[in-house]
């Protein structure tokens, strides 16, 4: 299974079909890249895990919409037993339910986007500078358009 996606304790369970879009769009980030073979997990938590995170592993002490870890670095081998893993993202819930009122779009759009971004993260794609963010937006909307999500 190329997706693994969990729910946290206290977090709404999601419709089926609303898992299978997420799980579909990290599917067609990887396919975009020409890396179908590896597996993501998605984890879907709170604020609070999402802040954590963020404090322990990039040092902000606020609450954000989606981290990603990838599991190796680049040109790091797969561990015995390991044979396509490339890494998490964990995604706020809440954080996306607000995100997706604020936007005036769907929780699924959203949630695909929000998983779509991560994986192109795991990938190694970066939004630190302006013209960055711009074409991993870009292509984020490219996948989600394939998939048939739109705005």
């Amino acid at each position: 299974m190329p997706v693994e996606l969990t729910v946290a304790d206290g977090q709404p369970v999601l419709a089926q079909e609303l898992e299978e879009r997420v799980s579909a769009a990290v599917q067609a980030a990887l396919a975009s890249e020409g890396r179908a073979e590896l597996e993501v997990s998605v984890h879907l938590g709170d604020d609070g895990l999402l802040e954590s995170l963020n404090r322990q592993y990039r040092g902000i002490q606020a609450p954000t919409d989606v981290l990603s870890f990838r599991l190796l670095e680049d040109g790091e081998a797969l561990p015995p037993g390991v044979e396509a893993a490339l890494g998490d993202v964990v995604i706020s819930l809440p954080r996306a339910h607000q995100q997706a009122l604020a936007y005036g779009h769907s929780l699924e759009r959203e949630l695909c986007y929000l998983a779509v971004h991560g994986t192109l993260h795991l990938l190694g794609h970066d939004d630190t500078e302006p013209e960055d963010a711009e074409r991993m937006a870009r292509l984020a909307e490219r996948v989600l358009a394939g998939m048939g999500v739109g705005r």
